[in-house]
């Protein structure tokens, strides 16, 4: 099976304050809104991310995102007020965790020491 593009998808109980805290987190607002309850963030032409309108799941998600510069990321994310946790270096891997309105778990990973 040949895979062309890859969405990650969290489910929100409130799209629009959802979609608000992920203006902060992805520096943009959507780039579709191809359906009602659906907001897209594309990210470059292979990877995607989908907040989708779905109280019963909302809160029960995780999403990672990989990025280059952990530290750098983490002053921004606080500076937006979205509270993520002090960065948690290792050898292989170092992380950022927070959560969105409805409780879903967010990581920003960066492969070695940040």
């Amino acid at each position: 099976m040949p895979i062309e593009k890859v969405y990650a998808q969290l489910s929100c109980s409130d799209l629009e304050r959802s979609i608000v805290w992920f203006e902060h987190l992805f520096e943009r607002t959507p780039d579709a809104r191809p359906m009602d309850g659906l907001a897209e963030w594309h990210h470059a032409d292979t990877a995607g991310f989908q907040l989708f309108r779905n109280a019963p799941n909302a809160g029960k998600g995780t999403l990672t995102l990989i990025v280059s510069d952990l530290r750098t990321e983490h002053s921004r994310l606080a500076n937006a007020g979205l509270e993520p946790s002090a960065i948690e270096p290792a050898d292989t891997t170092s992380l950022v965790r927070l959560h969105d309105p409805d409780r879903n778990l967010v990581v920003l990973a960066q492969p070695g020491r940040a």
